[in-house]
């Protein structure tokens, strides 16, 4: 069982464990100005307990397809746990992600089919 956060902060290794995302990943989200950490007096990183939804919220976008660079660009309130519903004006970048899936899969459907057309016509 982990401890409690003292006033509202948790160490890097747990905010790991309470958003399944190893210590690595944290470090690079927060490198890389996704994750807003403090410095404790030993040099530990501090997060705020708000960061366990942001982490998740940044699987999610990955998940979904997106790169770290695009969700950097992304204004704070898609960090939030309810995302695209908190960030309207980010619906036209997701509107432009599923387009240029809906393609992708559309080339992968004809690349199947002449691969099949191809297995028949040598069998």
């Amino acid at each position: 069982m982990s401890k409690q956060p003292i006033n509202d902060l948790m160490k890097i290794g747990e905010l790991a464990e309470a958003s399944g995302v190893s210590v690595r990943s944290i470090r690079h989200y927060d490198q890389h100005g996704m994750l807003a950490s403090s410095r404790s007096g030993n040099g530990y990183r501090a997060f705020q307990t708000v960061a366990v939804n942001q982490v998740k919220q940044i699987q999610r976008l990955i998940a979904a397809g997106f790169s770290l660079e695009e969700i950097r660009s992304f204004p704070e309130c898609m960090l939030l746990i309810e995302g695209a519903l908190a960030c309207p004006e980010t619906s036209e970048t997701q509107r432009k992600r599923l387009a240029m899936l809906d393609k992708q899969i559309e080339m992968l459907d004809r690349q199947r089919s002449r691969l099949r057309a191809m297995l028949v016509a040598s069998a």
